[in-house]
């Protein structure tokens, strides 16, 4: 009895010490594909795993609960008391193995089957016997569930297709987790003969045997394989997880990739487009999808190509100007003919309007009142404040090092449309920058009254330029939008840009290669996408009133005026003189080529010594905005 016990406790440390010495090989079920998902958790993307191989990981979970029912009762019906190895069902197959000389029957159990699908080997007696020592220590280490699990991730399904989940979205173009008879018999039986029973190779046999599963005829088998799911695949950023969360709104995203087709193909050959939507409040994008006529274009991100945005930023120009009381939406002033030292910008369609209200040049985005306005704040200044709320800024390379000038205001820089969009939505909320953001990772953490980002302009600043943008769609589309349009030179890039009170949405249209595009206008090819994406959203209007003027400064009898120097003045050089201005409400501020004079408060003059000859500008400002400029000559 003693020597029986010592052999026993020998045997099972003889066992334990092996199956520590040779655990099961599960680097197969470790490197699954790579999952996107949304933010609802639906399966966005995948990328293969090592190997090209689409191999999903999957668990009972994910699959309908007759496909595991059915599954056990056509592979193992002893499945769930079983300890690994059905000793009855290996007598059999020996038997019949013994019979016929050959394997025939291999016995084997749903678990052996795992472990043949870990660890792949050529069917001998020998790849048997290892097959069930294998299947007893998974046994050992994992629950029923698990082990089906492995099944379910590993089981073959046809060239490189690997588990249930791979096998469905492939030959039925669907999740496993809803599937129906026939459907769950289809992925039973493919496993068997896995490149025997391929639909798109051999959809007769695969019917048959289907059929033979079900106990009854059903339709036709398709033959189609299905890629695999790769919604905004190019623009995500995949981590090395096998599951990452974005921010993207499946059903949105599908509707936003019709949407992006559907322009790419009324398009020249080789002509692209690119459009996006997020959240104004969190600034999460919900979907975004670029698309190129031609064959290349599905690879590009084109959200993230920097380019000219034309006039698409001249309302942050306002909004500067208005928020530094340079002028207000009602001022009045002249678009006419006018050079800017060396530089002479023209109206886009050449025709100069008159006297216009600041609110209506920037509806008509014409293109003199920007480039006025942005010489009183200083295109330095301008461009530094966009930096610095982190917006990042591309200068044409010809220009390093050189001082910014005044074709900022057309677009005379470069700038991605996710860095757009997010520009957009600043004027949407309260003049504060913060970045989109496709990971839920870096979703920024939302309180009350918190401040998203970087000030850029003020909420008052912003409020108003939202309140002049927002005007009907000219072709029709969702009323309450406010938007903008822009076109670069040469008709490279059209953008259309816009948001209403829960989301921001851009369109760029254009040619990768930055070659132009002949008549390409943001009015003409992307607005009417705007309108479009803003139709795809549940409507969120803004209460019909008038924009908030900050400073209303049309002229009136005390108008402020400037009695010396007079326009186009030359002085000397040799000494101070003293620069005067009439009406106006004090305190009056006098800005010398952008440099505050030191003046008193309850005075309108003051003096200044020319710090050399040259060209100068004189800008007077009163308490309500009213100005007045004077070119000076020096010498």
């Amino acid at each position: 009895m003693k020597r029986s016990a010592v052999l026993l406790v020998l045997a099972v440390i003889t066992v334990w010490t092996l199956d520590r010495l040779a655990p099961p090989d599960l680097s197969r079920i470790s490197h699954p594909a790579q999952e996107m998902r949304d933010r609802s958790d639906h399966l966005l993307a995948l990328r293969p795993a090592p190997g090209g191989v689409w191999r999903i990981r999957t668990t009972t979970d994910d699959v309908d609960p007759a496909f595991i029912e059915r599954l056990i009762a056509i592979e193992d019906r002893h499945f769930r008391h079983h300890p690994g190895v059905n000793p009855l069902a290996l007598a059999r197959a020996a038997f019949q193995d013994l019979r016929a000389g050959r394997i025939v029957s291999g016995g084997s159990t749903l678990t052996m089957q795992v472990a043949r699908l870990l660890e792949p080997r050529p069917r001998t007696i020998r790849a048997k016997l290892i097959e069930i020592a294998r299947a007893l220590q998974l046994e050992a280490r994992f629950s029923k569930n698990e082990i089906l699990g492995m099944w379910l991730t590993l089981a073959p399904y046809g060239g490189n297709l690997e588990g249930v989940r791979a096998g469905s979205l492939a030959w039925l173009n669907k999740s496993p987790s809803q599937l129906e008879d026939s459907e769950i018999a289809l992925l039973v039986a493919i496993p068997r003969r896995p490149e025997a029973l391929r639909p798109d190779r051999h959809a007769q046999r695969a019917e048959a045997l289907r059929n033979r599963i079900l106990h009854a005829e059903a339709g036709p088998v398709d033959g189609h394989r299905h890629p695999m799911p790769r919604h905004a695949a190019q623009a995500l950023s995949w981590p090395n997880t096998p599951i990452a969360r974005s921010t993207i709104d499946l059903n949105l995203q599908i509707a936003v990739e019709a949407v992006a087709r559907s322009q790419a193909t009324t398009l020249p050959q080789g002509a692209a487009t690119a459009v996006l939507i997020a959240d104004l409040k969190t600034r999460d994008i919900l979907a975004l999808a670029s698309a190129t006529n031609g064959p290349q274009g599905r690879q590009l991100d084109l959200t993230r190509a920097v380019r000219s945005p034309g006039s698409a930023l001249k309302p942050f120009v306002y909004a500067m100007a208005f928020e530094a009381g340079l002028a207000g939406p009602e001022t009045l002033l002249d678009d006419l003919p006018r050079r800017f030292g060396t530089y002479a910008p023209e109206d886009f369609d050449r025709v100069f309007q008159g006297r216009v209200t600041m609110a209506d040049a920037l509806r008509r985005s014409l293109n003199l009142p920007a480039v006025a306005l942005l010489a009183e704040l200083g295109p330095g200044q301008f461009l530094e404040r966009l930096r610095s709320s982190g917006v990042t800024l591309h200068l044409p390379a010809n220009t390093a090092g050189m001082p910014a000038s005044l074709p900022l205001a057309l677009g005379g820089l470069g700038i991605t449309l996710r860095e757009a969009a997010g520009l957009y939505a600043a004027l949407g909320q309260d003049g504060t920058v913060t970045p989109l953001h496709l990971s839920q990772n870096t979703t920024p953490n939302i309180t009350p009254n918190a401040t998203l980002g970087t000030p850029l302009v003020s909420p008052r600043a912003a409020a108003t330029i939202a309140g002049i943008l927002t005007q009907p769609f000219p072709d029709g589309g969702p009323d309450g939008i406010a938007w903008k349009t822009g076109t670069s030179w040469g008709g490279r890039d059209a953008w259309a840009l816009g948001f209403d009170g829960q989301h921001v949405a851009a369109a760029w249209v254009g040619r990768p290669d930055s070659t132009p595009l002949p008549g390409a206008t943001g009015r003409g090819l992307a607005l009417p996408v705007l309108a479009r994406l803003m139709s795809l959203l549940p409507s969120a209007p803004r209460p019909a009133t008038k924009p908030i003027v900050l400073t209303a400064t049309a002229p009136r009898p005390d108008a402020l005026r400037l009695l010396f120097p007079p326009p186009q003045a030359v002085v000397s050089a040799d000494g101070p003189f003293t620069v005067r201005a009439m009406g106006g409400r004090r305190p009056l501020t006098f800005l010398m080529d952008n440099t505050r004079l030191p003046s008193e408060p309850a005075k309108r003059e003051v003096g200044w010594r020319p710090p050399s000859p040259g060209f100068y500008r004189l800008v007077v400002l009163d308490a309500d905005g009213q100005a007045v400029t004077s070119q000076i000559r020096v010498r």
